[in-house]
């Protein structure tokens, strides 16, 4: 769910499966994390039921999956989230409303709205992708909601955006009060942060040397990316009146990369010294902003066309498939089923491993099925009130956020935490009957399978395949940065080769390691010879043409 967990991700491999220190013996910040939501999440589904709204457990539902570990991270995904429910309300709306009564093309409308937005949020980085995927599900869940009802389509639409801001209200409320000095803390810790690297950038490099680590320097630009990625939300969590902190920082990363391809190229050890001043000098930009700084420092999101078009292609077949599955079968639960289709592509289709990222969502769906079928069967008819129904749900939430925390447990957790309160489906007015629950639950089940069978079949991600197509990008970008014509920056191109690479390296699973590193060597080499043909071209044109410095 968080963002950078790299580190963490590498140590829970470590730990043997059969570990549950993340539940017997939690950190405090674990355990504050696991608190402060699931009572966020319960306070959303009391506030909800105190309004007497027809489907409470959707506020809960959004608590989660905004809560992050990062008080940026959550607020950006809360700020998009916003933006993509607005957009699905009205996709929705209009998908009903351009076919009331036309069942084929309406799900043909659908499908092809779904596979757009899933392609493009694959041309976005940070949470921007993630509200083109919020406004694929929600045109879906709003759509299917009203396809019995046409009339009531808008209604739909208006209390879905209320569920969606009743949840981050409550998310928002619970971080202020249980982390009152995270600004401060923000502060220091974005500085701290880039300080501490070009520490590590500046003892790693050494420009005399014939052979570098390639092992030393993928991690050390795995750590950069990720620093760079984490920018927008430490800079959302230092609140105002930071001046231009997110584009120093980005600019200091830059500079440390090109001190260490300056490094790796033989470059003059004055060189590289000046990559490094120039990083520190942006880093106290951060701590001392300047008065009146005008400094920019443009930055392009990583496009992943062929990963774009393979997922817009599959959620477009699924959404279809499962319309059909829907149309044969006559199943009473088909738009239910259509419904959490959606949602679960959306949840998913971005991640770089989308395969594997559903077999653990999956385990942690089957795990909330369970206990929701225990709190439907055996807890449920014996709760009174709504505030009895909340102590309940306290334990089985606590244990989802505590896993939450472990990387190991992550898409696990993700699920079991979303959709324990939508299987449960608290009223006011009554409770789930048994063949109620077992309809939603199996079509809730029978959704992730879906998915998972579609991840792994239709235009599957291979990692073979994907260092292929890596490789022949570069080759691809390096012919284009000799032209006479290229307009590509030195930051621009560092960033985009270093986040090419740290994706192959995530993402290299079943590659012998051997061949990685032979990989990275060559891509490093390729990032060097780029940069001194930028520098040459620059050189060679008169300054008022210069691409933007990246100083």
């Amino acid at each position: 769910m968080a963002v950078g967990t790299r580190h963490a991700g590498a140590a829970g491999a470590c730990l043997p499966v059969w570990s549950a220190r993340w539940l017997t013996a939690p950190t405090l910040a674990d355990l504050g994390f696991a608190l402060r939501n699931t009572l966020a999440a319960e306070l959303s589904l009391l506030i909800a039921m105190w309004m007497e709204l027809d489907s409470p457990q959707w506020a809960p539902l959004t608590v989660w999956v905004v809560a992050t570990a990062s008080r940026g991270e959550s607020l950006s995904k809360a700020r998009w989230r916003l933006v993509g429910t607005g957009i699905g309300c009205v996709a929705g709306i209009s998908l009903i409303a351009a076919f009331p009564q036309q069942e084929g093309l309406f799900f043909v409308g659908l499908a092809l709205w779904i596979g757009l937005c899933c392609g493009g949020a694959t041309f976005f980085d940070g949470y921007r992708g993630y509200a083109l995927l919020v406004a694929s599900f929600t045109s879906a869940i709003v759509a299917a909601g009203a396809i019995e009802q046409p009339d009531s389509v808008f209604d739909i639409a208006m209390a879905r955006g209320t569920y969606i801001v009743l949840g981050i209200v409550c998310e928002s409320v619970l971080a202020i009060l249980f982390l009152p000095g995270a600004r401060a803390a923000a502060r220091i810790r974005l500085p701290a942060r880039l300080r501490a690297l070009a520490d590590r950038v500046a003892a790693g490099i050494n420009p005399t040397s014939g052979r570098f680590d390639v092992e030393v320097e993928s991690h050390l630009l795995s750590d950069l990316v990720a620093t760079n990625v984490r920018v927008e939300f430490d800079v959302l969590e230092m609140g105002g009146g930071q001046g231009r902190a997110a584009d120093h920082a980005r600019a200091a990363l830059a500079n440390l990369l090109a001190a260490m391809a300056h490094a790796r190229g033989g470059a003059p050890a004055a060189t590289c010294a000046g990559d490094l001043a120039a990083a520190r000098q942006h880093i106290s930009a951060i701590l001392a902003p300047p008065r009146r700084d005008r400094f920019r420092f443009a930055s392009r999101s990583p496009r992943h066309a062929v990963e774009a078009l393979h997922n817009g292609i599959r959620a477009t077949f699924g959404i279809l498939s499962a319309w059909l599955v829907w149309t044969v079968t006559a199943w009473p639960a088909g738009p239910t089923f259509v419904s959490f289709v959606a949602l679960v592509y959306g949840l998913l289709a971005t991640r770089e491993v989308p395969a594997l990222a559903s077999a653990g969502f999956y385990h942690g769906a089957a795990l909330c099925a369970g206990v929701a079928g225990l709190c439907v069967f055996l807890v449920i008819p014996a709760v009174t009130a709504p505030e009895c129904l909340a102590l309940v749900l306290l334990v089985p939430m606590v244990v989802g956020g505590l896993a939450a925390r472990s990387p190991r447990l992550v898409n696990q957790a993700f699920a079991f935490n979303m959709f324990l309160p939508v299987l449960i489906g608290p009223s006011n007015t009554g409770r789930l009957d048994e063949a109620s629950f077992l309809n939603t639950t199996l079509a809730f089940l029978a959704a992730v399978l879906f998915v998972r069978f579609t991840f792994g079949t239709v235009l599957p991600f291979r990692a073979d395949s994907h260092l292929r197509r890596t490789a022949a990008w570069v080759e691809r970008r390096l012919r284009a940065v000799g032209r006479a014509n290229s307009r590509v920056g030195e930051h621009q191109w560092l960033m985009a080769n270093a986040d090419s690479m740290v994706r192959a390296m995530r993402t290299s699973q079943g590659i012998p390691r051997q061949e990685i590193l032979t990989y990275m060597d060559h891509h490093l080499q390729a990032m060097v010879q780029g940069l001194w043909l930028i520098e040459q071209r620059k050189a060679l044109t008169p300054p008022d043409t210069h691409t933007t410095p990246m100083r």
